[in-house]
């Protein structure tokens, strides 16, 4: 159900690692039948999608699907993002490029109410229209679910002091 790709095999195996009682899995997209790829698509969006979309949506639903029926999904936070948006634009050599300012984040379990969407962008997908999410929002709100406060104070090897993070919690749970 998985699905024999390296991703499915993959989310399979944090799925049992789950079981095991570890707390924090990463699972990296990046490699398709051998070959290394990324969703780092500046050109050839269209067909690197069409090959990376398939493993990914049977993946990751059945990784959904085998932890809510096993009991897991809510005591388990599944995050499935990037590092950054894409640009609302196809660019001239048919890929987008980096675009910081709008992007999505799928939060499932752990407490997150279901079929919650919070926020919204433009009609272009260019900028947040309603309820805009900075990266320090989610991590204090990753924080504040795992029971950690997000104002803690921590310091660096200058002993300079920064609270973990500056962001505010997003109300999905």
């Amino acid at each position: 159900q998985y699905g024999r790709h390296k991703l499915g095999q993959s989310l399979l195996l944090a799925r049992r690692l789950v079981e095991s009682g570890v707390r924090f899995i990463n699972v990296h997209d990046g490699v398709l039948n051998g070959q290394t790829v990324n969703w780092d698509s500046h050109s050839n969006l269209f067909p690197r999608h069409r090959e990376l979309l398939a493993p990914l949506d049977q993946g990751f639903a059945a990784f959904i699907n085998d932890l809510d029926q096993r009991g897991l999904l809510d005591s388990t936070l599944v995050i499935a993002m990037g590092e950054f948006g894409r640009t609302p634009r196809v660019n001239v050599h048919g890929g987008r490029d980096h675009w910081p300012n709008c992007y999505s984040v799928v939060l499932a379990g752990g407490g997150v109410q279901q079929g919650t969407a919070y926020g919204a962008s433009d009609n272009l997908g260019v900028y947040p229209q309603s309820h805009p999410v900075t990266p320090a929002d989610l991590a204090a709100t990753i924080f504040t679910r795992f029971g950690i406060n997000p104002e803690i104070e921590i310091r660096d090897r200058t002993d300079r002091p920064f609270k973990l993070s500056e962001g505010n919690f997003i109300p999905v749970f």
